[in-house]
Parts: structure tokens; sequence; C-alpha cells
């Protein structure tokens, strides 16, 4: 139990505690002059912050090297036209002049010769002229060598075309042939028509498959190829009965 002398100085002591606080608080709240001896007005200082170091440069970026660049071209070549010359006309050589007969020798029989060239019998054909190379001359020249020689083949009017039969087409058929080496004849060309297609074929196509010649030689006895001019003539005969 607490008596009444314990109760009063309790009560004292806790308002000189107060008092204290009370007197503390007020001090502090109270402001404060700071007075400098000798003050110098013409000399002020002040707080003077260092400037902060500038931010460190961000890193280049790396940038693609530039490509090279690819040097001029060569000046190019300056084309010029070739000038064109006219090739120089062929050389014609001209056949030896031939001696052949004047016309064709009548026949009384139905067959004439149907070769261009002349043969040893008789066929059923027309009239045939030809021409063929030369033997040899008389001239200063050197001559020898042999000529072409027919030895066979013949055209005759079993041969006649039965289209050009049919229409009753005839004519004259000029011709130009080749004779090989091997006495062939190895192409044939119609220098004129007779007017009718198939007289003309048939008659280049008998003398490549017919006609066989012994080949033109030179004088070391040489064979070489040769060139045969010439016409063949298809003709329709009239039976007697016809004209009556």
């Amino acid at each position: 139990m607490i008596s009444g002398g314990s109760r009063l100085r309790g009560t004292v002591a806790a308002i000189v505690v107060e008092g204290l606080l009370a007197a503390l608080l007020l001090a502090g709240l109270q402001p404060r002059v700071l007075v400098r001896d000798n003050p110098d007005p013409d000399l002020l200082s002040f707080d003077v912050r260092s400037p902060s170091p500038p931010p460190a440069p961000e890193p280049a970026k790396d940038r693609a090297a530039p490509k090279a660049q690819g040097a001029a071209a060569p000046p190019n070549r300056v084309s010029k036209a070739t000038e064109v010359v006219a090739p120089p006309p062929p050389v014609v050589l001209q056949p030896p002049p031939l001696v052949t007969a004047p016309k064709p020798a009548a026949a009384s029989d139905s067959a004439s010769g149907a070769a261009l060239v002349a043969g040893p019998g008789t066929g059923a054909g027309g009239t045939g002229e030809g021409t063929g190379s030369g033997g040899r001359g008389n001239g200063p020249g050197g001559g020898g060598g042999e000529p072409l020689r027919w030895i066979g083949g013949r055209i005759t009017d079993d041969d006649y075309p039965p289209a050009a039969l049919k229409v009753g087409a005839s004519g004259t058929v000029g011709l130009r042939f080749v004779v090989g080496v091997d006495g062939r004849v190895s192409s044939c060309t119609v220098t004129r028509s007779s007017g009718n297609r198939d007289l003309d074929e048939t008659t280049c196509a008998l003398i490549r498959k017919r006609f066989r010649y012994v080949p033109s030689k030179d004088p070391a006895g040489r064979p070489y190829a040769d060139t045969v001019t010439g016409e063949h003539r298809w003709d329709l005969y009239e039976s007697p009965e016809a004209g009556e």
C-alpha cells in the first residue's frame, strides 16, 4: 500500500521533469543569429560543385567497309566492215569441137539407134544424137590418151512412160551427164525439156541405170571422169491401119 508521502514525491518529480522538457523545447525553437567577427563584405564564399565528367562516348558502330568499285572496262574494239570482193568469174572450159553427122540417118525399120552414141545394133526407140570426148589431135601440143567409148545401154519403145503415152506426149530431151572412172554414169542433167516431165525424168533415169562406157584416159593411161552432152527423141508412131 502506497503511503501519502510517496505519492506526493512522485507527483513533484513528474512536474519537475515536465518543466525541464518544456524549457528545452522553447530553447530549441528560438532562432540563433551567428555573428562573425570583422566580416568582409567583399569576399563571399560559394560552394562550387565540380562539373560532372562528360558521359563516355558510345562506341562507334562498325560500319561495313565500302565495296570496292570495279575498274572501268577497257575500250571496246571498233569493228570494221570487211570489204567484199566479188569472186572471179568461173572459167568455163569449152569442150573440143566434135565431128557429128549433119542429121541422123533415115531408118527403114522401126528401130533407129536409141543410144546417145552409135551402137552396134538397132533398137526400137527414137533417134539419138550425142557427142563425146575427142581423141588424138594433129596440133603441136602433146596428144595421146584414149577417148570415152560407149559399150552398152539402150532406150527402147518399151521404155515409153505410160503417163506420157496416155496423153500422147512426145519431144526431144537435151541432156548432159558425167561418166566416172568406173565407166558408169554418175549424174545426169536435163538441159532442155521435152515439155513432159515423165519423158525428161525417164530419160535420165535409164541413162544412169543402163549406159556403160570405157572411161577416158590421159596419155599416162590414167582414167578420168568425162562429160557427155546430147539429146534423145521420144516419138509416137502411128500404125499403117491408122493412116488408111
